[in-house]
């Protein structure tokens, strides 16, 4: 039983640990759930698991990986690996989507025989969730989480985030994950030494991701045509460049 495991991790779990699953609506383990951690008072040293530079790859019509979670002024690299052309918009998710300046676009021309894909770099400097399309492949959809903590990670396969040596006192924890379109209030925790365990559940039922399309016969370009490779827009928040 997936529980009896977690158990037997939390119960072997150093002092000062902070373990979080995320279940869904019918009580089974979140992978992929963005967990944040604020606590009460300062010390302690954060979890220094997020890429200061990750690259997300476009490869077989999706975003790869599919959640991207960094810090404010983390520098991403969006890489087109299909032999087709690629678009990239990034907008604000949520009520901030209407807030000017707020988002970014870039076009990725298909990646030709024998030679590395081709970049972009976007430096995001705001607090915020970003969703990722391409205007040419309308079913592809991704997410950048921009966290306002450094106590922040990503579930695993089990739905569980594990955090060392969270500081004692008040502390809350916040979960997003990209199917719950209603945020979930904050929970209140309190650290003490020894493992803290607890659970947050969600009010949806996630999808199973599905395999990505088989591709193409066509030329680089697809269907839709190539284009030249550049920037079509940028913000002051979000600033792209080629790389």
């Amino acid at each position: 039983m997936i529980f009896v495991a977690a158990s037997a991790l939390w119960v072997s779990a150093s002092a000062g640990n902070v373990q979080i699953q995320v279940l869904d609506r019918d009580g089974k383990p979140v992978p992929e759930a963005v967990v944040v951690v604020y606590p009460g008072t300062t010390g302690g040293t954060p979890p220094s698991l997020l890429q200061a530079n990750p690259t997300i790859e476009q490869e077989r019509m999706r975003f790869v990986p599919a959640v991207t979670v960094v810090e404010p002024g983390a520098t991403v690299r969006f890489t087109n690996q299909d032999r087709w052309d690629h678009h990239v918009r990034g907008a604000a998710a949520g009520l901030a989507a209407a807030a000017a300046n707020s988002g970014f676009e870039l076009r990725l021309a298909g990646k030709a025989d024998g030679k590395p894909g081709n970049s972009f770099e976007v430096k995001l400097d705001t607090p915020g969730v970003v969703l990722l399309s391409c205007h040419l492949h309308g079913s592809m959809r991704g997410h950048v989480f921009v966290t306002d903590s450094g106590w922040t990670l990503k579930t695993d396969a089990d739905g569980i985030a594990r955090f060392a040596g969270v500081p004692d006192g008040a502390a809350q924890v916040r979960v997003w994950h990209a199917e719950q379109l209603v945020d979930l209030p904050r929970k209140a925790l309190n650290v003490v030494p020894g493992p803290v365990l607890d659970t947050v559940q969600l009010s949806v039922v996630p999808r199973v991701r599905r395999a990505p399309p088989a591709a193409p016969s066509t030329a680089p370009g697809g269907p839709t045509g190539g284009y030249s490779q550049g920037p079509a827009g940028a913000s002051l928040e979000q600033v792209a460049h080629r790389h």
